[in-house]
């Protein structure tokens, strides 16, 4: 079992950052791969960035040149940096940890910009 912990979210003006952080905790050593999920007002949940073991990086378009996805191995800590943050970021963040027989998810974080 793996459990992921998120923190971070908070309202922010257009423009502005923020720093959301993952802990893991559990069987870490099942972790193949971790990433941020979002899911906005009345919307599906979409997937915004992932980091593998390796340290390789993806991103959404939506995100891609604003969102930076950094893990700590040390620490069990994943890091999504979002800069430049828009409205339509506006949403609840889920950390997800992909296992090597199932995917793991944190309760999620709030994000509000305001325009």
């Amino acid at each position: 079992q793996v459990q992921l912990e998120e923190s971070g979210g908070a309202l922010v003006q257009a423009g502005g950052s923020l720093r959301l952080s993952c802990s893991a905790s559990g069987n870490i050593g099942s972790i193949n791969a971790m990433g941020w999920y979002r899911q906005a007002p009345e919307k599906q949940r979409e997937w915004v960035a992932r980091i593998n073991n390796a340290g390789t990086t993806h991103y959404a378009d939506s995100v891609k040149a604003r969102f930076t996805i950094s893990r700590d191995n040390v620490n069990n800590t994943v890091v999504l940096q979002m800069n430049n943050l828009r409205p339509e970021d506006t949403a609840v963040y889920y950390c997800n940890a992909e296992g090597t027989t199932r995917g793991y998810w944190g309760k999620g974080t709030l994000v509000t910009v305001s325009s």
